[in-house]
């Protein structure tokens, strides 16, 4: 297997790997920053590393590295928007083309993502629906003015 670099050419360690191809399946307006990757890479490395220094188990360290790894990054506007199209708009759009239509609204729904705090735990809230009822309408308006 090829060693996976990001876009300054750098190769990616375990963790920034990890990191990539999470974000590049879901939240994939998030892979151009190599910065936050590097960062969130070291923090994941160093929290498995201090974590087996201190006695835990390989087991527990791979956890407190996820955490660190991941955190912030579990609820994705990118999957809302695809699922909202498999599910509100399948007639219109092809199940196929979902997420490069998503990809490219993403941008435009900042005003409505804006009004919610999107923390890990997000879907479980009260809010989501209200989110989720939010994009659709916004979803429409762009899909009937043309954005496809």
């Amino acid at each position: 297997m090829k060693n996976a670099k990001n876009k300054t050419g750098q190769e990616l360690s375990y963790y920034g790997f990890t990191l990539l191809s999470y974000l590049k399946e879901n939240q994939p307006n998030r892979t151009n920053n190599a910065a936050f990757i590097e960062e969130r890479a070291d923090a994941a490395a160093e929290a498995y590393s201090n974590a087996v220094k201190y006695g835990q188990t390989h087991i527990e360290a791979e956890e407190l590295a996820s955490n660190a790894l991941f955190q912030g990054l579990h609820f994705s506007a990118y999957n809302t928007l695809v699922h909202i199209l498999w599910n509100e708009f399948s007639d219109e759009i092809p199940e196929k083309r979902a997420k490069e239509i998503a990809f490219k609204i993403l941008p435009l729904c900042g005003e409505v993502l804006d009004k919610y705090s999107l923390t890990d735990d997000f879907v479980g809230t009260s809010q989501y629906d209200e989110l989720y009822t939010e994009l659709t309408g916004t979803l429409e308006i762009l899909l009937e003015d043309g954005l496809q």
